[in-house]
């Protein structure tokens, strides 16, 4: 992937997380806790859930009622396509697919859309390796 394309993305200020757990050991908690404390402004997406960390949290991106940049996916990929297919519909700028989650199909559908895409990988990781270039 590009770095040039992932810079694009780690510079999107709105991520909505989809499939964050309020579980302090899963990596989805512990990419929130990150993001928020670098700078990112994080929504929660989960039905299971009402509040994370004290901010409200979305049962699915529909149900979202502010702008989201980034869509940052920690559902099985089989759940993918009409996360996409959301994400579409709310006008997000990019999807991010984390590690281990791969929908060849939600890809093309997410890029013809123009929306910018990186899938199995971690942001976390990226923002760590990219962070000099972000400001």
């Amino acid at each position: 992937m590009d770095n040039n394309h992932i810079i694009k993305i780690l510079k999107l200020k709105y991520i909505a997380i989809v499939g964050l757990s309020n579980k302090q050991h899963k990596p989805s908690y512990q990419i929130f806790k990150y993001l928020n404390r670098n700078g990112y402004d994080t929504i929660p997406v989960n039905p299971n859930y009402r509040i994370i960390e004290n901010k409200e949290c979305y049962s699915d991106l529909d149900s979202v009622n502010r702008p989201v940049d980034t869509i940052n996916i920690f559902r099985k990929s089989e759940y993918v396509l009409p996360i996409i297919q959301s994400a579409i519909a709310i006008n997000a700028k990019a999807i991010w697919m984390q590690d281990g989650v791969i929908d060849k199909e939600a890809c093309r559908v997410a890029k013809n859309a123009g929306l910018l895409v990186v899938m199995d990988d971690c942001i976390l990781r990226q923002h760590h390796k990219l962070s000099v270039f972000l400001n």
